[in-house]
């Protein structure tokens, strides 16, 4: 019977066959290396992670879904990412799907085989009615795990526009998928243990992805979080500290204008700027959400410099 190749990242590097022989700041220094080394190995991705979330706004500006697929450290790392853009970036939980190997009690502990069920994730994909609009992430550091594989194929048999991040050079996700990002870490300093270099990239390249990804719908203004709503007195703080940097108005006016913006800080923006909230919310839709476009539209009909 022939035996595939291993992956790179299932390889072992004879450098640590020893390594539970060395002295623990050696083994140390050995791990803290790899992990400098796979960020460093994000650097030649960023071409592609460009490319990929150019093509992945249009859709999702008009109404698109985020999609994450994967199975064990991948999909995880996958779901972190996913879960924290609705906090900081309040993009809306309806169109943030999670799919990991195994369903969710997969999040917190593992579960055997589900990682090679192909089948399960093309019903989850057909579950969900992903479609031309929508953007799917495959994470797999192998790049071979057939539940991601099988999730993209999927995906992109229904016509949304899917992107495959690995860590291991010519496997099927990265063939499967429109946008392939690869991020070669190599042979873990613990054969086969992927949450250490492969997780590590993995996890800066979904980093970049996602916030450019935020950055180009609109969703950051002048380095800031304006689309996070101020739901709780820590954030509101937040929100305060973003708009005395943005329009230089006093404590007092702010606090103002959140409330009639609904702890909204774009549109607390504008108000501070004259508008009610409801001229407020027409603006910013008109100029698709976009606070920077709403600015220069309100300067130009108040004849304002910008």
């Amino acid at each position: 019977m022939h035996t595939p190749p291993l992956p790179a990242t299932e390889s072992i590097d004879p450098r640590y066959q020893d390594l539970d022989a060395w002295p623990p700041a050696a083994i140390l220094a050995a791990m803290w290396e790899g992990q400098l080394a796979a960020v460093a190995a994000t650097r030649a991705a960023l071409p592609a992670i460009a490319a990929a979330a150019a093509a992945a706004a249009p859709l999702l500006a008009r109404g698109g879904r985020l999609v994450y697929a994967g199975a064990g450290t991948s999909g995880r790392i996958g779901v972190q990412d996913g879960a924290e853009l609705p906090p900081t970036f309040d993009w809306p939980q309806d169109r943030l799907v999670l799919l990991m190997a195994g369903g969710e009690a997969a999040f917190t502990r593992s579960i055997e085989n589900a990682e090679d069920d192909g089948a399960a994730a093309e019903a989850a994909i057909a579950r969900h009615a992903i479609g031309p609009d929508d953007v799917v992430l495959g994470i797999a550091a192998s790049g071979g795990t057939p539940f991601t594989t099988a999730a993209i194929r999927a995906a992109a048999a229904r016509g949304a526009l899917t992107i495959g991040i690995s860590n291991s050079p010519g496997g099927a996700l990265l063939a499967a998928a429109a946008h392939p990002i690869l991020a070669e870490t190599g042979a873990e300093a613990i054969a086969g243990s992927t949450r250490m270099k492969a997780g590590t990239a993995q996890k800066v390249v979904l980093n970049l992805f996602s916030s450019l990804v935020m950055v180009l719908l609109g969703r950051v203004h002048q380095g800031l979080m304006v689309d996070m709503q101020a739901r709780n007195e820590k954030l509101r703080r937040r929100a305060a500290r973003m708009l005395a940097h943005l329009t230089g108005e006093d404590d007092a006016a702010i606090r103002a204008a959140l409330d009639e913006a609904g702890g909204s800080v774009k549109l607390a923006v504008l108000v501070l700027q004259g508008l009610d909230r409801a001229g407020a919310q027409a603006l910013l839709d008109d100029s698709g959400n976009n606070l920077r476009a709403a600015l220069l539209r309100l300067r130009a009909s108040l004849e304002i410099p910008a």
